[in-house]
């Protein structure tokens, strides 16, 4: 599993401009089975996502995100072997 952290670079007003084309870019995120959870930061300086897949793949969909390309936000990937968790979620340790 991995945990994308993105970090805006440029302001909420910037974000906002380039934000329906990031939330396209989520949508097919999950459409394509590698998004499992997603949102913003609290407070509102960047955000989360939750991946499955093969890491060469999730890192050349993160530079992708319009977010990446219109410098916006930065991406932070990190790789968790997960051992264990609560039934249900046994999705997160592929």
């Amino acid at each position: 599993m991995f945990i994308l952290s993105l970090t805006y670079l440029k302001s909420n007003e910037e974000a906002d401009k380039v934000m329906e084309a990031h939330m396209a870019w989520v949508a097919e995120g999950y459409d394509k089975g590698s998004f499992l959870a997603s949102g913003r930061k609290v407070p509102r300086t960047g955000g989360v996502i939750l991946a499955i897949g093969d890491r060469s793949e999730i890192e050349a969909y993160a530079a992708a995100d319009p977010f990446t390309l219109h410098g916006v936000a930065s991406y932070e990937i990190t790789e968790i072997g997960l051992t264990r968790t609560v039934e249900g979620l046994e999705l997160l340790k592929r």
